[in-house]
């Protein structure tokens, strides 16, 4: 039976309630976040680094582009590098979930066990799930409200649109083009000697990748006093020994918080194994990882990077070349759709989150104020934009990072005169040169001082 409705005073109650609530422009209750969603690294998502969006996933803030207040511009071109939306683990971190999850099941701690059920597969293996694809789909839509004449439906055959061959960034730049255009037909490329550029630099893959001591720092600190006290204390509250939690079966418990936040918005009951302050131990972890495998760390994962960085500047060339009035119009937009792992190299090709002092095992409590966090630079639906204008002084180029403007090292301007950014990155657009760097294997494991 339903309640009665309210009569007399109770009527003029809730009236007032919902007079109230909308003079003060409540909007819908957010979902609960756990206390510790910012620090997951690149498994972070994306409205942890623009939380107004979690009100409003279509909010635009159309101030964020800046051109010169006192010149007349207008965008002609837009290249957006996007990584992939929010996911499932992939199949090797599913197993290790699977591993944990035997581990608190024989444990003597039963509160999680009896709140907590495995529901992974490894046939998920990093699919995009329901929320990756409505991320892009969102972010698509946001972009063509802050580039209308560029994003437009009389454009689309004029946008090339590339991605990685994973099934991850496939589906990515699908609802991409559903944010877009609808549910239209599908005209992307794939291209993973552009996105995927790693995997053929056997400088980075020899050197780095496969190369065990070029990660000696992140070792040295799963290893060490600060990931050790954080073991002990979440063994305790599971109720089993120190050593059976290895560093693999900590990081999982810490992801599991992650995955199911960004998979099923769930506030999970691991979250509340770590505070604060071990959430922020853990993040160092990836952040070293990240560095010392994708980013600052050794120069070649950064000069891995060489052949998409050309690639932009092909692109950025022709766009705001001068034309004449019988020229065909540039193309409006080239999006690009990858991973992590290739922004991060490029990010840092670019001479961006570079900090003082390089990352270390021993140096945690001295990196608290880092510029390199890998969940602010790089969470599910990261993108890199940068937007050309075409001004009344010259072509100008705009750089924005996950909807936030961004300055070119050493330049001063928002929005500096595309001359200038080409004459800034000189050395690379001259010097670049991948298949040069990618040959040799001692020098690719240099600390990376040259950019």
């Amino acid at each position: 039976m339903f309640p009665a409705p309210p009569r007399g005073p109770q009527l003029v109650l809730a009236a007032l309630g919902l007079l109230l609530a909308r003079l003060s422009g409540s909007s819908p209750p957010v979902p609960d976040v756990p206390h510790i969603a910012a620090y997951f690294g690149t498994k972070t998502r994306y409205e942890e680094v623009n939380p107004h969006l979690r009100r409003d996933p279509a909010f635009v803030n159309a101030s964020v582009l800046k051109p010169p207040a006192g010149e007349r511009c207008s965008p002609v071109h837009l290249t957006a590098v996007i990584r992939h939306g929010s996911r499932y683990p992939t199949a090797r971190n599913i197993r290790r979930i699977q591993r944990l999850s035997e581990l608190v099941r024989d444990s003597a701690g039963g509160e999680l066990r009896s709140r907590w059920e495995n529901w992974f597969t490894e046939d998920m293996d990093g699919q995009l799930v329901m929320k990756g694809r409505a991320e892009l789909r969102q972010l698509a839509r946001r972009l063509a409200v802050l580039f209308p004449s560029l994003l437009s439906e009389e454009n689309r055959l004029r946008i090339s649109l590339r991605s990685s061959s994973k099934h991850r960034c496939v589906s990515s730049v699908e609802a991409f083009q559903e944010g877009l255009w609808g549910r239209p037909e599908y005209r992307h490329e794939v291209d993973d000697r552009l996105l995927r550029f790693f995997e053929f630099c056997p400088g980075f893959v020899e050197g780095v990748e496969q190369n065990r001591s070029a990660l000696q720092e992140v070792e040295r600190f799963r290893h060490g006093p600060e990931v050790d006290a954080v073991r002990r204390r979440v063994a305790a509250q599971l109720g089993v020994a120190q050593q059976r939690l290895t560093p693999d079966l900590l990081e999982a418990a810490f992801f599991l918080c992650s995955y199911e936040l960004s998979i099923r918005s769930a506030h999970s009951p691991w979250c509340f194994l770590f505070d604060e302050d071990a959430a922020k131990v853990l993040e160092y972890q990836g952040d070293l990882k990240q560095y010392w495998k994708r980013s600052h760390g050794h120069v070649i994962s950064s000069l891995s990077s060489c052949p998409l960085f050309h690639h932009i500047f092909r692109t950025l060339d022709r766009a705001g070349r001068p034309r004449r009035s019988t020229d065909a119009p540039p193309e409006p937009a080239s999006i690009l759709v990858g991973h992590a792992e290739t922004l991060l190299p490029l990010l840092s090709l670019l001479g961006l989150y570079k900090d003082p002092t390089p990352l270390t095992a021993t140096n945690y409590q001295s990196q608290h104020g880092r510029s390199f966090r890998s969940g602010v630079i790089a969470p599910y639906a990261a993108n890199l934009l940068l937007v050309l204008y075409d001004c009344q002084r010259g072509p100008r180029l705009q750089m924005l990072l996950n909807e936030t403007p961004l300055r070119f090292p050493g330049l001063e301007d928002d929005a500096p005169l595309y001359r200038d950014v080409r004459a800034q990155y000189r050395h690379l657009l001259d010097g670049c040169d991948a298949n040069k760097a990618c040959e040799s294997r001692a020098g690719g494991r240099q600390p990376n001082t040259e950019l």
